[in-house]
């Protein structure tokens, strides 16, 4: 960018640049042969002169922004973004596919903090209802998007009725769900509870609870296993802040805990030794030996093999929680409708973990929350404010300039093979649907990347990329 910029500045067109990298690819890597690396860097000098030689000006198109934001999910991040997006003075179409905004925050209890996560989350869908920048969309699914950044279509659908969405960028909130077991018990006694189960009774002051004289809690259900390796990051802490609770009702109370590593990491590591000073008992257990759970006369017994004492252990149980795994909904119709990857266990993707942390290689579609992997509520807030962040970016500007180094197509060469269109993971290429050249191939320079995938698979000849065209590579070639 900055040589460029250097172009731009002395009034040429900054496409009329070829760079030749002689340390990273030359200098680097044949250090210790001087001789053969001058004759590289003379060849690389050779070919990139001869690439000049041959390029012209190319043109960037210019992209007008529609000021509408979409919002897919109306959980807490979904519902952050859309109000961080709103107070900027845009206009957001909020989907959700329940009856109720919320998600699932609205079966948790309170935060590790001790915070009543019910009264902020009435306060926020309140703040929500409310705005009058904010169109919320109940019961709604996406059924069709088209477009690309700056001007999107979304068909929405609520009972069979359909509307069109124009807007400029779309985030991705979609949120993730909570595992049912199939192990220890559950599902066969009541007495055997997940997570989310155990706050509903938080949330409805069971008073049974102040009665129970032990309660076990077993970590990693469903997680951390040969088929989802991935950790939910959430259920250490989750059991933690419960068995506290637990312990606030009723101090006599046995807690077990029972773990194969505890991962509150932070500030969280303040909730765990709280957690051992009130007396709460953890034990640890291998994958390989994990506990054992039946149900007796007297209650239900929990046998597990405590990996330090190097002892099996038997212990009585009037509840048993249990820390299941956060499981994605796998939409990859949504996918599918935005070009966005998913990872082989179902989560969004990111562009890069570290400069791209809530966006997707697809412009003018960014992502936040649970969809993108577990993460608690405060971590979905701040990566909320960051993908409204980041699609104030684009909305400020009101126009987006294209790329000049796109793909096109000759439609006299094209066969309606459809091959460039298989392989673009951008959804670039297209077949035109009218006139002379119908069923040819065109390429959209707004969705193109310039990767050139659809050049090297084009058997026909009919694809090339600008900046790199044949007669270019050709002259390199060439010069070797």
């Amino acid at each position: 960018p900055l040589f460029q910029e250097t172009l731009v500045n002395a009034g040429l067109n900054k496409y009329l640049f070829e760079m030749t990298n002689i340390r990273n690819q030359d200098s680097w890597v044949h250090k210790d042969e001087p001789k053969k690396a001058t004759e590289k860097a003379m060849d690389l000098v050779r070919m990139a002169v001869a690439k000049a030689a041959l390029m012209t000006p190319l043109k960037e198109a210019d992209v007008d922004i529609n000021q509408r934001a979409l919002v897919v999910g109306g959980g807490i991040s979904g519902m952050v973004s859309a109000r961080t997006l709103s107070r900027q003075g845009y206009k957001v179409s909020l989907v959700e596919r329940a009856s109720l905004l919320g998600g699932q925050a609205l079966n948790l209890y309170r935060t590790w903090k001790g915070d009543d996560i019910q009264k902020n989350l009435s306060d926020l869908v309140r703040s929500v209802e409310t705005d009058s920048n904010i169109d919320v969309h109940l019961n709604t699914e996406l059924t069709n998007v088209e477009g690309f950044v700056g001007n999107f279509k979304t068909t929405l659908s609520k009972g069979g009725n359909p509307q069109v969405v124009e807007h400029g960028i779309a985030v991705l909130s979609t949120g993730a769900k909570e595992f049912k077991p199939d192990e220890y018990l559950y599902g066969k006694d009541p007495r055997v509870m997940t997570h989310l189960e155990l706050d509903r009774r938080f949330q409805n002051n069971d008073a049974s609870l102040k009665a129970i004289k032990n309660a076990v809690f077993i970590q990693c259900v469903g997680s951390r296993e040969p088929y989802r390796p991935y950790c939910s990051r959430v259920c250490c802490t989750h059991s933690i802040e419960s068995a506290l609770q637990l312990k606030e009702m009723n101090p006599d109370m046995n807690v077990y805990i029972l773990y194969r590593d505890i991962r509150t990491y932070g500030e969280r590591e303040y909730l765990y030794r709280k957690a051992r000073m009130e007396g709460v008992l953890f034990v640890q257990f291998s994958k390989d030996q994990k506990p054992k759970v039946a149900a007796g006369e007297d209650g239900l017994k929990i046998e597990v093999m405590d990996q330090n004492l190097g002892e099996n252990l038997v212990l009585k149980a009037d509840l048993v929680a249990l820390a299941s795994a956060i499981l994605p909904y796998k939409d990859e119709k949504l996918a599918q409708f935005f070009k966005v990857p998913m990872n082989e266990d179902g989560f969004f993707v990111e562009a890069h973990a570290k400069l791209g942390p809530s966006e997707f290689a697809t412009d003018g579609v960014v992502l936040c929350g649970m969809a993108h992997y577990p993460k608690p509520i405060d971590e979905s807030v701040a990566q909320a404010q960051a993908a409204a962040s980041r699609a104030v970016t684009l909305l400020a500007r009101e126009r987006v300039k294209v790329s000049g180094m796109v793909a096109y197509a000759n439609p006299v060469s094209c066969s309606s093979c459809g091959v460039c269109v298989e392989v673009c993971p951008y959804s670039a290429p297209s077949f035109v649907a009218k006139g002379p050249f119908a069923g040819k191939a065109e390429v959209n320079p707004v969705l193109c990347k310039g990767c050139g995938l659809c050049v090297a698979s084009c058997r026909s000849g009919a694809l090339n990329l600008r900046g790199f065209e044949e007669g270019q590579i050709m002259a390199m070639i060439n010069e070797m």
